[in-house]
């Protein structure tokens, strides 16, 4: 029952973000659409061996301004590279491995989607404790798994 409301709070709060409609019509449509979506999927956000806790959802909150300003920062870095003159000496791709202290399946989702939404990264594969990641350059490649690894595991890990 406690997955079903964080996940039901979880959707209603990204509606409300995304809809910009205020009015009685769209928030109930909205209510009703995140009831039954949450009904029926909250298997897929939280599994009954890691159930959602009032610290960690606080704690991917804490997490979003960092992984924002990382996604800008990213991106910036790449449109640099895209629009320099000599790009071709710029890019200098890398597929790597590298193991996580990430225990709670939950954690290593959340690092992996950060990789990927991050410009210039891709994670490519997870298994068990180990992430396959590609990289556009050798600095992108030398920053992982590094801070932002940290900040999930304080923000999602007990």
């Amino acid at each position: 029952m406690k997955a079903k409301l964080v996940t039901f709070v979880i959707l209603l709060i990204f509606w409300i973000i995304m809809s910009g409609m205020f009015d009685g019509f769209h928030l109930t449509l909205g209510v009703l659409c995140c009831l039954l979506v949450a009904f029926f999927s909250n298997h897929l956000l939280f599994t009954e061996a890691h159930p959602p806790s009032l610290r960690g959802c606080l704690g991917f909150v804490v997490y979003l301004p960092y992984l924002f300003w990382q996604i800008i920062i990213a991106n910036i870095q790449v449109a640099f590279i895209v629009l320099h003159p000599r790009m071709l000496d710029k890019i200098d791709p890398h597929l790597f491995r590298f193991d996580t202290v990430l225990k709670r399946p939950l954690s290593k989702v959340a690092l992996a989607q950060s990789i990927t939404l991050t410009p210039g990264t891709i994670t490519v594969d997870v298994h068990d404790e180990q992430f396959t990641v590609y990289a556009l350059t050798k600095d992108a490649a030398d920053a992982l798994p590094g801070e932002m690894e940290q900040r999930v595991a304080r923000a999602l890990e007990r």
